[in-house]
Parts: structure tokens; sequence; C-alpha cells
């Protein structure tokens, strides 16, 4: 059977338009099943919300600049004081959110390692592959952090990557000690802004037309999104702490969604995107990650 085909105006076809196959031009839904009654995605103005990750940038800027000259002038305090610099922590691996790459989270980074956390890269470039494949790939990086470090590893996780710890974290406790997920909407992965959509759409396009590496439909409606969500919802070993990092200014995805009944809850006021970027939240992810030991001791 041949392509069914669509048209677009040009040259090269009937009534001079090109003729180019329906996979290219479809349009794919997200499963139902990854958006329970009772979520929303946000409204399509709630994404002018975002904008505000500029103006949360630029207070962390303000803030290092501010450390930098209290440490010129002798001050023993630093922009993010009040946790006492750690030695005997579990390492720290950082997961980037869907479209982004580790470099995404490197603010995040830095705010750890000033409290003495040891962080690490995912080494995902850009996560816009199949999840089952995402989780396998992250699923060998923490077995090399683990045997390098010889200690168990706290994941955090932002958007997407917080679905990508969870369900690591069900499957394989004996390399995850805790995790803590930003912005993710683990209780409806649906639940986000129509620009969300779209870009999953052209994925799914790209895929369908050949190119390797990105998400295909069964990836956000078929086998592998069910699985993928079916592992991020299943019960956390009790030893494995759980901090849900949420904010209720999120302008991409539903923040009720990101409330996993099963974590301790952590309210901030930043964007979604603000949420690896913003010095208070910052400050409330460093803290989730300092506190996972007592956490896992109290679960």
């Amino acid at each position: 059977m041949g392509h069914d085909t669509a048209t677009f105006g040009g040259i090269g076809g009937p009534g001079g338009r090109d003729v180019v196959p329906s996979i290219l031009v479809a349009t794919f839904a997200v499963a139902d099943f990854l958006l329970p009654e009772g979520f929303v995605a946000p409204g399509r103005g709630a994404v002018l919300r975002e904008a505000r990750v500029v103006t949360e940038a630029g207070r962390l800027a303000w803030s290092r600049l501010g450390a930098r000259v209290e440490r010129r002038v002798g001050s023993h305090h630093a922009s993010y004081a009040g946790h006492p610099v750690l030695r005997d922590v579990d390492p720290v691996v950082l997961v980037p959110g869907f479209l982004a790459g580790d470099a995404s989270l490197s603010a995040l980074a830095r705010a750890l390692r000033e409290q003495g956390h040891r962080t690490y890269r995912s080494h995902i470039h850009a996560n816009v592959g199949c999840t089952v494949r995402a989780a396998a790939e992250l699923e060998a990086r923490l077995e090399s952090v683990v045997a390098r470090r010889g200690k168990r590893v706290t994941v955090v996780g932002h958007s997407l990557g917080g679905l990508l710890a969870r369900g690591l974290a069900v499957r394989r406790p004996d390399l995850v000690s805790g995790i803590v997920t930003l912005g993710s909407p683990m209780l409806a992965p649906g639940a986000h802004h129509v620009a969300l959509t779209r870009s999953l759409d052209a994925l799914v396009r790209l895929s369908r037309a050949g190119v390797p590496g990105l998400m295909a439909l069964e990836c956000v409606a078929g086998d592998c999104a069910r699985s993928s969500f079916e592992g991020s919802r299943a019960p956390l070993p009790p030893e494995v702490s759980f901090t849900a990092v949420y904010s209720r200014r999120d302008g991409i995805v539903d923040w009720r969604a990101c409330v996993d009944p099963l974590a301790t809850a952590v309210e901030v006021r930043s964007s979604h995107l603000g949420m690896v970027v913003d010095p208070a939240a910052l400050r409330a992810v460093s803290a989730a990650v300092a506190a996972g030991p007592s956490l896992r001791q109290t679960g």
C-alpha cells in the first residue's frame, strides 16, 4: 500500500502544489490515559507566565554578584547560606526536562555544589527521545556513578526528567537513595500546554519520516507511553526519599499533577522554567536534597 499524501502550496504536484506523505503533516494526539479526569492542560495564555524566567535568572545573577562582593569584604556568608557544608552525602545526578539537555541545569548544579554535594550530569544532550530508551540509558549512568562513588545516588529531575527519575527509583532502589522532582506532572503527563503538544507532534512526524533518536508515536500514545506512565505511578520503596517541588505559577503543566501523594510536597513561586534558575527555588531544591536522609528515616 502506498503512503497517503497531502499537499502544500508550491510546485511539482497537481495544480502547482507539492505532494508530500501525510505522515509529515498529520496530527497525533497524546493518549487519553496520560490525561486522567480532574487534570487540565494550562490555557494558551498561561505560557506568558514563563516570561518570568528572565527576571528569575536575573535574580540569580544578582545574588551571585552579591556573594562575590561579600567574599571580597571578608564576609563568611554565601548566597545559599543556611545549611552547613555537607561531607558524607549521596552523589546527585541531575536530569533535564523535555527538549532540554544537561546544560540547562548548570545553575542548579552549582547551587548544590556550593552546599557540598557532588553532582553528576545525566549525559542527556537533548531530552527528545523515547522515554523507555532514555530511562535505560539513565539507569546505566546511575550504575556508573554508584560503582564510582560506592553509594546510592539522589536523582533530581526537572519536568520530564522527574518522571524518568521516579520510574528508576521504583525499578532500581539499589541505585537510588532519593528523588527530587521539579514541576514533574507525574499524575497526568498529558496535562501540559499546547506548545508542548505541538512539539511532541513535530517529533513524532519527524520520527515517522525516518529521523532517528526521536520520540515515536508509541512514546506518546502507545505501549511505550503506558509503560513509562505506569512505572512513574508505582509505589516507591520505603528506603527511597521523595520530594516533589511544584509551583502554582507553572505555565507549562497543571501544577496539581506535580503533587504526588507519596511525596513530601514543597511549593515554590517560580515559573516552570525558572525552577532551575530562581534563587528561592534553588534553595528549596538544595534543602530537599539535604533532607533526603532524614526523610528516609521517618518515611
